[in-house]
């Protein structure tokens, strides 16, 4: 055997010697690879019209060698097939070649080979062609000079689906398109796309071997569940073709230049290369949102939710529970969510009604459209292997049924209902039926909360600045967090507390566990008042919020969240969920912002590049949106205080929500301003008036909205800018810029200028306006978002901004000013008006 070996690698090192002398003269000589002739590293074929080119390369960040076809003429180089995706070449020594049986074959000098193409032909004399479609071609040649095609590129696509290419059934083979394994490694990745192998004129993706997503049945023009395929933008005719169980496309305008990828993401992308441009364009996008189109996203029986107010990716149904909570934790939703009670009862199960979702995948049908609802409930009750029923038209007729695990549920409009086990549904009756709901309250836990009353009582009375109406006197107007008590993380239902004003309360215990004990992995950050954990709930993803127990600070602020942002309600303000109050434990609970903070993104050097400009407009907005409802449109009038980068927490659409209202102060309707010895906040967000004589008023969020919109902007930090040369914080050196005309000079240096900047200009602008020195001067926040979303309208040019002159020091702010703050990574040792 070891001889046999021996021989095999002395004949292929031989073949290399041979063939390698053997090479076409020229890398651009041309389109054809004739048998007896070789391509070595560096050398390349061109097809007919120099369209597509054939040759070695590496990926980035890599020195293997792979076969590859790409774009002749675009750069940056496209790689649209790669012959050799599963064993690479170590080094440059590699060649392709037609050995004298006519096979396509790669050899190097260290005996390695690897077949392309084998010659099952009559004959041995065969050639390869690169024509101007991207298509490698194996042909015979007989006697006649007749070329009869062996085998074909495009019968053995990698990632990238080309016009006239044929995804599909080849005999008993299907043809899929194949992802990378990453962007740097072009072997056979997770994902994979073409068409259903049943028949169904449908197409699918699967992640490793499953079913992700699919297109809809084909009804002649289009897929049943993508609305369009195409960008009416490019003026492009798109003409579909099925034949023998195959799809192919083709272009109207065979001069513009498209290709269709399967990506590492999960998604199929169609492109289109704009010359004008020099760029590729996405037509399209399947799935559209991810991860909730990736099927598998959240795992058997889990809920995906994309929408812009839920942060929460996935979730699980009620009475069911995650899998593996170790995953979740983790972002790990693979494994789904399984029954919290098992079904063993057949007979008496019942079945639960799940409104305002997307049906699951792999249903079977009763088209009948004479059958109603009840009479699918009927039948799937007598089935005890039917897991869930609904509606299979939209006027409540016929019936789809499920059985196993419910794969592909997310967020949308029908509704679903789902077997549970009886005693699901009866205890959660119970509990809600029990009106005057009575729990026993630990008596540490209401010690608590009695000394927090007698203190607060205590704090007004020695207050002798009358002008100042501090948020408890609306506390003491409340029942206590606490009267509501429940000792179960089960406060978390469908459909409760997610738009009402009322937050649930939970046990330390079920928080304990939700956060894995308050494990230091599931810290998110940490604060002047505590620290900050992820935790599950029930399936749910939220932020744990603990207030520190050496806080002197802390309880107040810490009251103050719970009935403010109890009775906020708005896409821009983060939500909160619940809280805890037990023994010597103050807790909130938020809804869960998987892209942290805006500070995270904004001040790093990397991760900076991925907000883009129309991003940051968005934000800007969206911060501006937040601040007007607090200011006019909430419930109370509230004063944030404490608006600063660390505290726009951002969802997973990278839409901002403001948070921590622990300083925030309610005013009332008619009251325009209020004063405090007591300086609260973040030096370089305060506002002069309040730095330096604690006044305060809407127009101190309106200043740190100034502030935080040149940082957006900037990319720079507004407590640790600061230019030796001329003594300029942030604030003057953005005023000096604008005066000077050159404001653009401010934009951060990771973005492109776009061809007007005008919008750049006027955001530079509006922040201007909102940093005046002078309260009065500064817009109210409904003109700010007038100024911000009427683009044609002309601006007032601003005065000149509260200079503050910056010093770093280990010291920390005078005690005259008899204040707490918090610091932005620099310490205020003076601050001077100007």
């Amino acid at each position: 055997m070891e001889e046999e070996k021996g021989r095999h690698r002395c004949s292929v090192f031989l073949a290399f010697m041979i063939l390698s002398t053997i090479t076409l003269r020229s890398s651009h000589a041309a389109d054809t690879l004739s048998a007896g002739q070789s391509i070595r590293d560096g050398q390349t074929l061109i097809s007919a019209a120099q369209t597509f080119e054939l040759g070695f390369f590496s990926p980035p960040n890599s020195s293997n060698r792979y076969l590859g076809i790409w774009y002749q003429k675009l750069s940056p180089r496209t790689i649209i097939w790669v012959g050799n995706r599963e064993r690479p070449i170590p080094n440059i020594s590699g060649f392709l070649t037609i050995d004298a049986q006519g096979t396509l074959m790669i050899l190097d000098k260290i005996g390695t080979s690897i077949m392309i193409a084998s010659n099952t032909g009559s004959t041995n004399l065969t050639s390869a062609t690169l024509l101007d479609s991207g298509n490698l071609v194996l042909k015979q040649w007989n006697s006649s000079q007749d070329a009869q095609p062996l085998w074909q590129s495009f019968d053995h696509p990698t990632d990238t689906f080309l016009p006239g290419m044929k995804l599909g059934l080849d005999g008993k083979r299907n043809r899929l398109l194949t992802s990378w394994r990453s962007s740097d490694d072009p072997g056979p990745g997770d994902f994979s796309a073409g068409i259903d192998p049943n028949g169904t004129k449908q197409f699918f993706m699967w992640y490793k071997g499953e079913v992700q997503w699919q297109s809809g049945l084909w009804n002649g023009t289009s897929f049943g569940l993508v609305n369009r395929m195409t960008s009416g933008q490019y003026n492009i005719t798109y003409t579909p073709h099925w034949i023998d169980g195959y799809y192919y496309y083709t272009f109207g305008d065979s001069s513009l230049i498209t290709r269709g990828v399967m990506e590492v993401s999960g998604q199929f992308k169609q492109f289109i290369w704009l010359e004008s441009e020099e760029e590729w364009v996405v037509l399209w996008v399947q799935p559209k949102e991810l991860p909730c189109e990736i099927r598998a996203t959240c795992g058997a029986n889990g809920i995906c939710s994309g929408s812009h107010d839920n942060s929460t990716t996935c979730r699980c149904m009620y009475g069911f529970v995650p899998a593996s909570y170790q995953r979740w934790r983790s972002n790990d939703w693979s494994e789904g969510c399984m029954r919290r009670t098992p079904t063993t009862e057949c007979e008496r199960d019942v079945f639960f009604g799940l409104t305002n979702v997307k049906l699951p995948i792999f249903s079977s049908r009763e088209g009948d459209s004479s059958v109603s609802l009840e009479d699918c409930e009927s039948s799937c009750g007598r089935d005890c292997s039917c897991t869930a029923y609904a509606a299979a038209y939209a006027n409540g007729t016929g019936c789809l049924f499920w059985s196993g695990g419910l794969l592909g549920l997310q967020d949308g409009t029908q509704d679903l209902y789902v077997r549970l086990a009886a005693s699901d549904l009866s205890q959660d009756s119970e509990s809600k039926s029990s009106k005057p709901l009575i729990i026993s309250i630990p008596l540490a836990a209401a010690g608590t909360v009695l000394l927090f009353g007698i203190s607060m009582c205590y704090y007004r009375r020695r207050r002798k600045d009358k002008g100042e109406k501090e948020t408890s006197q609306l506390l003491s107007s409340r029942s206590p967090p606490s009267a509501s008590f429940v000792l179960s993380s089960d406060s978390i239902k469908p459909g409760e507390n997610s738009k009402g004003s009322d937050s649930s309360s939970f046990s330390f215990k079920s928080v304990s566990a939700a956060t894995d004990h308050f494990s230091d992995s599931n810290k998110l950050g940490e604060g002047g008042f505590g620290r900050v954990y992820r935790g599950l709930l029930e399936g749910q993803q939220v932020a744990v919020k603990r207030l520190a127990r050496t806080s002197g600070q802390g309880i107040e602020e810490f009251q103050n969240e719970i009935t403010l942002i109890a009775n906020l309600q708005h896409k821009n303000v983060v939500r909160l969920l619940g809280y805890c109050i037990e023994k010597e434990e103050n807790i909130l609970i938020y809804e869960y912002m998987p892209n942290k903070s805006l500070d995270y993104y904004i001040f790093d050097r990397i991760r900076r590049s991925e907000l883009s400009w129309a991003k940051r407009v968005v934000i800007i907005e969206g911060i501006a949106q937040g601040l007007l409802y607090l200011h006019k449109f909430s419930r109370f009038r509230v004063i944030h205080r404490d608006l600063k980068t660390s505290n726009i927490l951002l969802d997973s659409e990278m839409n901002p929500k403001i948070s921590d209202f622990g300083l925030a102060r309610i005013f009332e309707q008619n009251e325009d301003q209020a004063n405090t010895k007591r300086v609260v906040g973040t030096y370089g967000y305060m506002p002069p008036e309040y730095a330096m004589n604690g006044i305060f008023s809407t127009k101190f969020d309106v200043f740190s909205f100034g502030v935080i919109v040149l940082e957006i902007v900037s990319g720079r930090r507004t407590a640790r800018f600061f230019d030796s040369e001329s003594s300029s914080n942030l604030l003057r050196y953005s005023w000096e810029l604008w005066r000077e005309g050159k404001s653009l000079d401010l934009l951060d240096s990771s973005l492109d200028i776009p061809e007007s900047g005008e919008e750049i200009s006027r955001c530079i602008n509006i922040a201007l306006l909102c940093a005046q020195e002078n309260a009065a001067d500064r817009p109210t926040m409904s003109a700010v978002v007038s100024m911000l979303t009427s683009g044609a309208a002309s601006l007032p040019a601003p005065r000149p901004p509260a200079f503050f002159l910056v010093a770093v020091s280990k010291k920390r702010l005078s005690s005259s000013l008899e204040g707490t703050s918090t610091e932005n990574d620099a310490t205020v040792t003076a601050l001077t008006g100007r």
